[in-house]
């Protein structure tokens, strides 16, 4: 599997598997968020880390201590919500594709 190996797909593209799979995955979360009828204390903390995560994928490789605080925050904001735990899950392998950060 290409993703494991930390190698790029030979589809012509020069970009990072890791970044599209983060930008597929932020994409889904913010679509299912997005189309939620509950309203939440958090949501708009969900959004913005959200969005936050989106602008990282969108701007080439992402920084791994911020895209763990974010996947925190979001967690955090999302809770227990059982709609979201796939969405939220598939965010959570996308960031666990970068790697741990390194240790200070």
């Amino acid at each position: 599997m290409l993703r494991s190996l930390g190698q790029r797909p030979v589809t012509g593209s020069d970009e990072d598997p890791r970044v599209a799979e983060l930008r597929t995955a932020v994409s889904r979360l913010r679509r299912q968020l997005a189309v939620l009828p509950a309203d939440f204390p958090d949501r708009a903390i969900a959004e913005d880390e959200l969005a936050a995560l989106a602008a990282m994928a969108a701007g080439g490789l992402p920084e791994i201590p911020r895209l763990r605080s974010s996947l925190l925050l979001i967690a955090g904001a999302i809770g227990s919500m059982s709609a979201l735990t796939r969405g939220l899950s598939q965010v959570r392998a996308a960031v666990d594709l970068f790697g741990e950060p390194p240790r200070a």
